[in-house]
């Protein structure tokens, strides 16, 4: 039980160090050959601090622990919701001014339904699997085109949290490289750890993947917005969510899906319920300039906590 537990803790902590070094490089690098702040926040940054969840979910997905794989989605979800966010309304209240937001809340919500939808009966194909990929390229095309049509004051927000290159291209690559890899075996990490756990205390591979999972892979997203919310950075902060989460449906459930179908994967209508539920928390920051106050992030975070005890009490 001990080792279990090390192998997880050793695995959340290389997770966090790769994705920190994978999002810098990508940064400094996409910086590098021309894309506008903007456009590198929205894709680079909050696809980025997501790979900790890729590549925990598709390895457990190869591994044929679907439920971990699943789990490790839908709880991120709701993390980066009920904790991350609410975290960062606690540290600042947050306001967003981006008009992008008034499109990406409704698909996120759309895109909640059709997971639950597709993971009703537990399990996802792999032609699933592609659609759903599909729809993420068509998303990042999108969002892409949007992007450079918004205001300046939106793209200097963006440049404020994106610092130039300063470091030499090899630096950069290798950051990279070293990102992934610390990734990979950090996944490898956590996957068995959890897998041990899970059998050893005798609870379902689902709950883990829901919580102990999902909040180790969430950390570089509470690391992203929670500097963007002392910075004042609103839109930094709910759109690295809001991208995450996005990027967690349809890429790392697709990819999951086509690494090997999905099986068995026991999530639980509660968690769904709460996944969609705090998807709609998300609809006031459409209107350009709504503020989510510390009440508002307190009773978030309480939910949270309620979550949690509620997965702890479920039977084995």
């Amino acid at each position: 039980m001990v080792v279990s537990v090390a192998f997880v803790l050793a695995g959340v902590a290389l997770l966090y160090g790769g994705a920190e070094s994978l999002v810098r490089g990508s940064v400094a690098l996409a910086t590098r050959i021309g894309l506008t702040p903007l456009v590198i926040g929205l894709t680079v940054v909050a696809f980025g601090t997501s790979t900790p969840e890729l590549v925990v979910s598709v390895s457990a997905s190869l591994q044929k622990s679907g439920s971990i794989a699943a789990g490790n989605v839908v709880g991120s979800n709701i993390a980066n919701i009920a904790l991350i966010l609410s975290i960062s309304i606690l540290i600042r209240p947050t306001g967003v001014r981006a008009q992008i937001f008034r499109v990406e809340a409704p698909i996120v919500i759309l895109v909640s339904l059709l997971v639950v939808s597709l993971l009703w009966d537990g399990a996802i194909g792999q032609g699933s699997g592609a659609g759903l990929f599909a729809l993420l390229v068509v998303y990042i095309a999108f969002s892409i085109r949007r992007a450079k049509m918004e205001n300046r004051m939106v793209e200097m927000e963006y440049e404020e949290s994106i610092p130039e290159p300063t470091r030499s291209i090899w630096i950069e690559l290798g950051m990279i490289v070293g990102g992934l890899g610390l990734l990979m075996f950090g996944a490898r990490l956590m996957v068995a750890g959890a897998v041990t756990i899970a059998e050893e205390v005798g609870i379902s591979e689902a709950v883990i993947g829901l919580s102990v999972v999902s909040i180790g892979t969430s950390l570089p997203e509470l690391a992203t917005s929670a500097v963007a919310a002392f910075r004042n950075q609103g839109d930094i902060a709910v759109g690295n969510i809001v991208g995450s989460n996005l990027f967690n449906l349809l890429g790392i459930l697709g990819l999951s899906a086509l690494a090997r179908p999905i099986q068995n994967a026991d999530v639980g209508l509660v968690s769904f319920a709460v996944m969609v539920l705090l998807s709609l928390v998300l609809v006031p920051l459409m209107r350009s300039g709504t503020r989510l106050s510390r009440p508002e992030g307190a009773v978030l975070l309480t939910s949270y906590v309620a979550y949690l005890i509620y997965l702890a009490g479920l039977p084995t």
